[in-house]
């Protein structure tokens, strides 16, 4: 099979896979790995490469699916943009930073905390074999991200004065902070942030990128086909091509892997990843602490009775905790404590761990002339465990006198329209692993739609002072006081955090070190 992948052939591949192979790995046919090395002269950052094209298969988002990351809400969508553009960086404890830069080289910050300076990497250049500039950074930051419907972009204008960052010269961003803040590096290099050409306003294949491979077929619900990008500053990818394929089950997923037809399965269902524990083909590499997924349901303040603390307190109290790790994750799993970035180190630690009490939640309603209330649970299988949880959660809440029920919405459809999922009563949905105070500035501060109704500007304050706080014991106090209000009074009910199940062939190396374990990359992976 040459590594020019034939169109037709892949999204055939694509259409059938999701169908077939439920039915058993049995009728898949295997595609060989074992493509010649390309013989295209290597960029500067070359290194000794597996050759082959990897295959792997995610959720997807089914055609909702976009090439503009920048509004892609599924998974997949991030995971295809990793491979195709460069990213600021990512998040690194090992770092001297906290973090590993990509198209960039370093961030400086001013001694008052008033602005930062990203300092851009020379030599990095684009497909089409234009230099990557300053000009092309800020253009994606202040066009692009602070444009985006999607509360991790928003992120960024929400901490800098992108109205007033500048480039001086073709090496240097100056972003101007709205307010002091010291940890503008972790929301700057959590490897969502990728760089396009300056001038972009479209996405499409063929377009300048500078990512690790240039992305040679794309369609959405099925996938897209990548070959290697010789000239990819710093690392030249070891394989020859890659292939990224929307497959929604998980069952599906694991198939395809055990008969041949996939490397690499990301975020199976418990129940999958355990069929395949004792398969001498195949390596389960789940994610580890802190890159665990916390699986919560939101209650919308803005709909009653949700607007009532007692409420929102007994729905906290009615879930059964260890029952969902034991039930759904056969114990692989941490119980969760209705606060996000559980294995980061300014999660607040010393609260104590909220009960199973469903007398007291039922008393609770009752209080608050909420009982028998009736509400909708609205969940989808965005990620694996998210369903079955809110199974349990039904039964739990039926349990405190609340008549409750699920709506299951199909794989990729839960974010699809996420100003009508906002407007819910009752929500699934699962945080990335990011640090605690950078995902309240992503997901919580100011009223963000994300916050479903939340908005108090206390808590808002307080998370500023940490976030704006150089001593780190006194940042970590401030934090935990925000925290603590969050745990008290906050409409987030997070019973678990969960690590992603990904497995992958035997021979299959490097993956990890891409530094985004929720999202993978592949531009370090090699095959055996």
């Amino acid at each position: 099979m040459s590594r020019q992948i034939d169109r037709r052939a892949f999204l055939r591949r694509g259409a059938a896979g999701a169908a077939a192979l439920a039915v058993g790995p049995g009728l898949l046919a295997a595609c060989s790995t074992e493509e010649p090395a390309s013989d295209r002269k290597s960029g500067p950052g070359s290194s000794p490469r597996s050759g082959g094209t990897l295959r792997a298969a995610f959720v997807g988002g089914g055609a909702s699916e976009t090439l503009d990351f920048f509004n892609g809400p599924s998974a997949l969508d991030l995971v295809r943009a990793r491979a195709w553009h460069g990213t600021l960086g990512n998040l690194d404890p090992s770092g001297p930073d906290g973090v590993r830069y990509g198209v960039l080289r370093g961030i400086d910050i001013a001694d008052d905390l008033s602005a930062y300076t990203l300092n851009v990497r020379p030599g990095v250049r684009f497909t089409d074999g234009s230099e990557l500039t300053a000009a092309d950074v800020l253009h994606s930051l202040s066009s692009l991200a602070a444009t985006s419907k999607l509360p991790v972009y928003r992120l960024a204008a929400a901490n800098f004065d992108l109205a007033h960052a500048r480039a001086e010269g073709d090496l240097k961003v100056v972003l101007p902070t709205l307010r002091p803040i010291a940890d503008g590096r972790m929301i700057l290099c959590q490897g969502n942030f990728l760089v396009v050409k300056d001038g972009t306003k479209s996405f499409r294949k063929g377009m300048p990128s500078c990512g690790p491979f240039r992305l040679t077929e794309f369609t959405a619900g099925q996938g897209a086909a990548f070959e290697r990008y010789d000239d990819h500053y710093g690392h030249v990818p070891h394989l020859d091509g890659l292939e990224l394929r929307a497959i929604a089950d998980s069952t599906a997923r694991a198939g395809a892997l055990t008969g041949g037809e996939i490397d690499f399965a990301h975020d199976l269902s418990p129940v999958t990843a355990r069929t395949l524990a004792d398969n001498g083909n195949v390596e389960l590499v789940p994610t580890k602490s802190p890159y665990l997924v916390g699986l919560s349901f939101q209650m919308n303040m803005k709909a009653k009775p949700f607007d009532d603390p007692r409420v929102r307190e007994a729905f906290k109290l009615a879930v059964d905790r260890r029952a969902m790790v034991d039930t759904v994750f056969y114990g692989n799993a941490e119980v969760g404590n209705d606060l996000p970035s559980l294995g980061f180190p300014d999660y607040a630690e010393g609260l104590p761990q909220r009960a199973h009490d469903p007398e007291r939640a039922r008393a609770l309603l009752k209080e608050a002339g909420a009982e028998g209330m009736k509400v909708t649970l609205t969940t989808g299988p965005e990620t694996p465990g998210m369903v079955e949880m809110a199974t349990l959660f039904v039964e739990d809440l039926k349990k405190a006198g609340v008549r409750a029920s699920v709506r299951e919405l199909p794989a990729g459809q839960l974010y699809a329209d996420f100003p009508a999922y906002t407007a819910l009563p009752l929500v699934g949905s699962y945080q990335m692993p990011v640090p605690a105070l950078s995902t309240y500035q992503m997901s919580t501060a100011g009223g963000s739609p994300s916050a479903f109704g939340w908005k108090e500007s206390a808590t808002d304050t307080l998370v500023a002072k940490a976030r704006a706080e150089s001593d780190r014991a006194e940042a970590r106090k401030l934090g935990t006081r925000a925290q603590r209000t969050r745990w008290e009074d906050g409409n987030q009910v997070l019973p678990v955090f969960k690590p992603n199940l990904n497995a992958q062939s035997k021979g299959v190396r490097g993956i990890r070190d891409d530094l985004f374990e929720q999202f993978p990359g592949f531009s370090q992976a090699s095959l055996a």
